[in-house]
């Protein structure tokens, strides 16, 4: 089942994007990804929550991380509800350990442990009329990648024609720290899981293409996933 349609968004950040610009004059990652994504259904495949986080466990999970190539700052964990925090939860699939499991529906990533169990990360996912389903891989992985402004996003938007030869890694790109690219029959569906430290974007449909952890939880799945592995996007 193919995953590409009309409206897909080059590396993660749909022509449907808005684009603004911070009062400093940066852009901000939020305004590239407002309307871009991948958007999916879910399976009611959903997990037991095992104990509660703290506020103080969550602000430690989500804290700063200084050693990075562009220094990490801290979520604003107030801003996330605390059901998206990264827990283990007891989830029952047929897949293999490893399979990466997106349940736009319910705003999850799963990553499938051992023994019926597995990590679950809160995502923005897509937006009403930009979802998707079906079986890809990870063709690829980057860290501070570089992202590229789709022809089509050029066109409508001409503030975007600045980094048509591409807009390096850093804090404000869209792709955030670390990206996942999905394929399908050896082709990049333009459709990625990727970084944000936009944290009232969890737990909302912001997107139409991709899939956005929290930066921390992309690091920790980002860690835990080699190139070749299989991700299941539930249906609508």
């Amino acid at each position: 089942m193919t995953i590409m349609n009309g409206r897909n968004a080059d590396a993660g950040v749909t022509d449907e994007a808005t684009l603004l610009e911070r009062q400093t004059g940066l852009l901000t990652r939020r305004s590239f990804l407002v309307g871009s994504a991948a958007g999916v259904g879910a399976l009611g495949l959903a997990g037991c929550v095992s104990d509660g986080m703290s506020a103080a466990d969550a602000a430690k999970l989500y804290g700063p991380v200084p050693e990075e190539k562009f220094p990490i700052p801290a979520i604003d964990v107030s801003k996330v509800d605390p059901k998206y925090y990264r827990r283990t939860v007891r989830y029952e699939t047929k897949e293999a350990p490893g399979t990466i499991i997106v349940d736009p529906g319910n705003y999850y990533v799963y990553r499938i442990e051992e023994d019926g169990m597995a990590t679950r990360y809160g995502a923005n996912v897509g937006r009403d009329g930009f979802r998707w389903s079906g079986d890809a891989y990870v063709g690829r992985k980057g860290e501070w990648a570089t992202w590229t402004p789709p022809k089509e996003m050029i066109k409508r938007q001409p503030e975007a024609a600045k980094y048509a030869g591409g807009m390096p890694g850093g804090l404000d790109n869209p792709l955030g720290a670390r990206t996942l690219y999905l394929y399908q029959n050896g082709a990049y569906t333009l459709y990625t899981i990727y970084a944000s430290l936009d944290a009232e974007s969890i737990g909302n449909g912001i997107t139409s293409g991709c899939v956005g952890l929290l930066t921390q939880d992309m690091m920790h799945l980002y860690d835990h996933t080699p190139v070749k592995t299989k991700v299941v996007v539930l249906p609508a």
